[in-house]
């Protein structure tokens, strides 16, 4: 089996899907690799190290898709929306491709990448569990997110971080507030932490205190009930809009008292809850700096503008997409080792095996022989479940 690796097509991403270190691995596991030229090098990968790792460097992306049985992206059309459809005519039916696909977004462009016939896998799709745990690219990913959102807006702010002692006066350290305590709150709780802010985080699911207690966070609890808070994956559910607006107003003086506030709050394949409204933006000190994580699923700031940043009642909003790439040689690295691990567990005597049975195997498999097989996406687009297909 050849794993073919062209150069990410999303304008500005900087990540690649393998990185040299990983192919002796896979060699090992009896796979070839084959990358287009150039595609590391943005991440700090020229195409020699991958020559000396035992890849083989083409010139022409047609070639490195005409030649592999097994495409690996970072942003595969469905999450690529704007040059993604330019890879679909190289696809063919019975290739593999895996990558992230935003299999809960636009089901029109995944109806588009199952009409090439690929047998895809969506690593957003990975379940949580000790078993896929290496497997995990979201969680990679996610904690790139959080460490550089904390980095960003530590810049971006005009005080300092840390408490500081000089001959001229005492500085307070800034105050940190982090809504959502998933791996990318978690990090970035941890990240202020380490430049000196004094930490808070607030989430709904009340079973992460102990977790945002342990990275060195002040835990926000409110007097507010929260029925199923998490799902069986240990996401976030989705609540009513009763329970949004009375914890607005709970949060309220939290935000405004707070420099810097770091919003996480997602809720897979929907939109983001609206957290912090532009009143309670009013409210907070000028120069303080809100980073909204989930800017890409329209936010939980209200003033949020997706992929832009802006400054509103002299607060600046920060609504960068596509944060990860902002690290692109660790992100890389963490990446493809996620990519590794799955490639070798999903091939067996140099074959892809698509066991239905396996939890992994099932969860992951989004489409195949032409049609959409994800059970979870056929759910959450409101689609008749189609048959799975058979082991092979």
């Amino acid at each position: 089996m050849i794993v073919g690796v062209p150069k990410e097509g999303y304008p500005g991403e900087r990540r690649v899907a393998l990185v040299p270190m990983v192919i002796p691995d896979l060699i090992k596991g009896g796979l070839e690799v084959v990358i287009e030229a150039g595609a590391g090098r943005a991440a700090g990968y020229p195409d020699a190290q991958y020559a000396e790792k035992g890849a083989r460097v083409l010139s022409d992306r047609g070639a490195v898709f005409a030649a592999a049985d097994v495409i690996v992206q970072v942003l595969c059309c469905g999450s690529n929306d704007l040059t993604g459809r330019e890879d679909l005519p190289l696809l063919r039916a019975g290739q593999l491709l895996i990558g992230f696909l935003r299999p809960l977004g636009d089901l029109a462009m995944i109806r588009e990448v199952a009409a090439t016939g690929v047998t895809s896998f969506a690593v957003e799709l990975m379940p949580r569990t000790t078993r896929a745990q290496s497997m995990d690219a979201l969680s990679s990913m996610a904690t790139i997110c959080g460490y550089k959102a904390v980095l960003i807006a530590a810049d971006t702010l005009p005080r300092l971080f840390p408490m500081l002692t000089t001959a001229a006066c005492t500085i307070k350290p800034a105050r940190v507030l982090v809504i959502g305590a998933g791996v990318a709150g978690l990090q970035a709780i941890a990240t202020s932490r380490r430049l000196g802010a004094v930490s808070y985080a607030y989430d709904l699911r009340p079973a992460v205190k102990e977790q945002v207690q342990s990275v060195g966070a002040l835990f926000v609890e409110l007097p507010i009930e929260v029925a199923d808070a998490e799902d069986s994956r240990g996401y976030a559910r989705a609540q009513d809009e009763t329970f949004y607006t009375r914890q607005r107003e709970l949060l309220g003086k939290v935000v405004a008292q707070s420099d810097v506030v770091i919003t996480a709050a997602i809720v897979p394949g929907k939109k983001s809850p609206i957290l912090v409204t532009k009143e309670m933006v009013q409210r907070m000190a000028p120069g303080s700096v809100i980073f909204d994580l989930a800017a890409e699923r329209g936010g939980n700031c209200e003033l949020t503008r997706i992929g832009q940043t802006v400054v509103e009642h002299d607060v600046t909003i920060i609504g960068r997409i596509n944060v990860a790439s902002g690290a692109p040689y660790h992100a890389s690295q963490m990446y493809a080792r996620n990519l590794t691990a799955f490639l070798l567990y999903l091939m067996k005597d140099g074959k892809p095996r698509l066991d239905v049975q396996d939890e992994i195997v099932r969860e992951t498999l989004l489409t195949h022989a032409g049609k959409i097989v994800n059970q979870r996406v056929l759910e959450s687009f409101g689609l008749s479940p189609e048959p799975a297909p058979a082991s092979a």
